[in-house]
């Protein structure tokens, strides 16, 4: 009850003073030079990312992390980025197999956990984007998910006196421009680093595998590690992983940016950390679980011209495969999960 009363002061106050006002004086919500500091994670490689050209500021955070919970960026103010990208599901989304844009519409692809972006070259299932910066022009003018103009948001950013004032601190300058917005966005985005996960920790000498874990650590090693290259979990490439074509879909994934028909069917490897947060799985959001992720491997039913490394991972036993999915689950990061930087400005 007392909680409950807490938040009932802290949203009335939101309400009274605006919530701006109410973000910049809660301390939760407070982003310090402190808060953005880059440390390259141990064992990871150099970023491709290069902050040198957008260095992150607690002002042009502040601005991205509002930008990104704000649907002002939709053409009906009704769909944010964050819709999709759900903060507790490493900023993937939840149970539904497609995204949801404005208008209760239906896309084309499940929606890709946002963490550890500053080590991609390319953005999307079929990496039809090549910079971090440009990623977010893709939703923002998909019909079926933001359905707006840059020219118009713009329009609607520069008549906002808050924003204004927003870009003016971050930018020193009043203009609001397509170039301070995609910067805005990434500075907030590039601080999505997950790398404080139980197998990070046993990768330190910190915390012990138990007998499960540490076999799956090494099955995932034996079968996994071909795509799903250890610290960050993928190699960034695009596979075909046998997965029947969904007709109704009709994506052709990498093929539909290259036009090599030996791409077809061709999507980027996911990164796997906290893969367990971001069910459902595959480009379409096929398969609910994990259980039948690693299903579709051990069984051997692959279709098309698909990649042949997979087949390593055939004939697996449910008890292997029940493994591999207990080593997975160490890959959970609950303090990038919970991290107060990334909460939801307008509710704590």
């Amino acid at each position: 009850m007392k909680l409950k009363c807490v938040y009932l002061f802290f949203f009335a106050c939101a309400l009274y003073f605006g919530f701006s006002s109410f973000t910049e004086t809660n301390p939760y919500f407070i982003i310090t030079a402190k808060d953005i500091e880059f440390t390259n994670p141990l064992g990871f490689p150099q970023p491709v990312y290069d902050f040198k050209n957008n260095p992150v500021t607690p002002e042009g955070f502040t601005l991205g992390r509002k930008l990104f919970y704000d649907p002002i960026l939709s053409k009906d103010s009704s769909v944010s980025c964050a819709f999709c990208h759900q903060r507790i599901a490493a900023f993937a989304h939840i149970d539904h197999p497609l995204s949801h844009g404005i208008n209760s519409l239906i896309g084309n692809r499940n929606v890709p956990a946002i963490q550890n972006l500053i080590w991609q070259q390319n953005f999307m299932w079929d990496g039809g984007i090549n910079h971090l910066e440009v990623q977010p022009l893709a939703p923002l003018t998909n019909n079926k998910e933001m359905d707006e103009t840059l020219a118009h948001v713009l329009d609607k950013l520069q008549h906002n006196k808050s924003y204004v004032a927003d870009f003016s601190a971050a930018f020193k300058d009043t203009v609001i421009t397509s170039g301070k917005l995609l910067k805005a966005l990434a500075q907030f985005t590039s601080m999505m680093i997950s790398c404080n996960s139980k197998y990070d920790r046993y990768v330190k000498g910190e915390q012990e595998f138990n007998p499960q874990e540490l076999n799956g650590l090494q099955l995932f090693r034996s079968h996994c590690i071909n795509c799903h290259k250890e610290p960050l979990f993928t190699d960034n490439t695009f596979r075909n992983i046998g997965l029947k074509p969904d007709t109704a879909l009709a994506d052709s994934g990498r093929m539909r940016i290259t036009g090599m028909a030996g791409d077809y069917m061709k999507f980027k490897v996911p990164g796997l950390r906290n893969v367990e947060m971001t069910h459902p799985y595959m480009h379409d959001g096929r398969f609910k679980t994990l259980q039948q992720v690693l299903a579709h491997y051990a069984n051997g039913k692959f279709f098309t011209n698909y990649d042949r490394s997979i087949e390593k991972n055939t004939g697996l036993t449910a008890q292997e495969q029940a493994d591999i999915i207990a080593f997975l689950k160490t890959l959970t990061d609950q303090q990038f999960l919970h991290d107060r930087r990334f909460a939801d400005p307008n509710f704590r």
